[in-house]
């Protein structure tokens, strides 16, 4: 049976049961990489300059994690999702940087996904990914109806049941995992998903939350209408593909009555800085909710991390007695 790898970075959380649905539907086996190590990120930072954004690093060390495990590895080329809205240049030339950093990477099955080219041409570039497992359309075309039924399902169980991805997939999957409870004091985490649930980026910011006794909400819990009224309430129109991770999810949470909300980005990421900056803009501007922005990089210490965790709940703290005092 063919095995195609699947790094576990960058898309991996907003589309992998898609993915796994479509290439098992062509009768291949799907092999993803292990959690991040200390090891996977310095491996992946060798092999580029040092001025390469973190999430890119940490994507060629699980690329580099798949050497000899599968017979492909599968790396789409994203331009755009959405009708005149556009992505970070890093995920355009995924594909050709993998392949000029990583040579002894196995042969690499990419797609070029442009919705301001028309229906027509992304399915044709369906097709022509399938035929690398199937050279009959109708298993391609059966493949590709259950892979998107597949990501259908993954975000209604995230909306419906309040879970992040990476407790969606463990549900999918079957894993036994805890629902959340509603009543329990929220925090939002906004930011893309790579950084949201590598837990060695973030220095397992989700648990320490849960520990601390906060129930976590993220972007993937907002419905598309959720996000699309904050963004037009904060920017008017979007331009980057996954802006309403970031202007949409922040500027939905600001406004929820959330304890909290923390955003996340990586150093050196030139739309994550401009997006985050907005959303603080809105929190300043509405002095309702705490807002945090944590900046990651490949030498974050965890202690840091800690500290400004940690202060920030204390922040939380200590404004909740104090209003409580005031409606004494």
């Amino acid at each position: 049976m063919v095995k195609v790898g699947i790094p576990r970075a960058l898309l991996y959380y907003q589309y992998y049961p898609m993915w796994k649905t479509f290439f098992e539907g062509l009768g291949a086996e799907v092999v993803v990489s292990p959690p991040t190590t200390q090891a996977t990120l310095a491996v992946g930072s060798s092999r580029v300059v040092a001025d390469t954004c973190l999430p890119v690093k940490v994507f060629c060390g699980h690329v580099l994690a798949l050497v000899e495990k599968c017979d492909y590895v599968f790396i789409p080329a994203l331009r755009s999702v959405k009708s005149k809205i556009y992505n970070c240049s890093k995920f355009l030339g995924l594909p050709d940087m993998t392949r000029a950093v990583i040579p002894e990477c196995p042969p690499i099955l990419d797609i070029d996904i442009d919705i301001n080219k028309g229906k027509r041409k992304l399915y044709q570039a369906i097709y022509s990914l399938g035929r690398n497992l199937s050279w009959n359309p109708l298993q391609v075309r059966k493949a590709a109806l259950a892979a998107w039924h597949a990501h259908q399902e993954y975000k209604e169980l995230m909306i419906n049941k309040g879970l992040t991805p990476p407790q969606a997939i463990a549900r999918i999957s079957e894993a036994a995992t805890p629902s959340p409870n509603p009543k329990q004091a929220a925090i939002a985490l906004i930011g893309h998903p790579y950084l949201l649930y590598d837990e060695l980026i973030n220095h397992r910011l989700t648990h320490r939350l849960e520990q601390a006794g906060y129930r976590v909400l993220t972007p993937e819990m907002l419905t598309d209408e959720q996000l699309e009224t904050a963004i037009t309430r904060l920017t008017g129109k979007p331009y980057w593909t996954y802006e309403e991770e970031v202007v949409g999810s922040g500027g939905h949470y600001l406004e929820s009555g959330v304890e909290g909300v923390i955003g996340v980005v990586a150093f050196g990421c030139g739309p994550d800085s401009l997006m985050m900056d907005m959303v603080q803009r809105q929190a300043i501007r509405l002095r309702t909710t705490p807002f945090m922005s944590l900046t990651l990089e490949e030498h974050t210490a965890e202690a840091g991390v800690v500290t400004r965790l940690e202060a920030f709940l204390d922040m939380i703290q200590r404004r909740k007695r104090r209003e409580a005092k005031v409606c004494v």
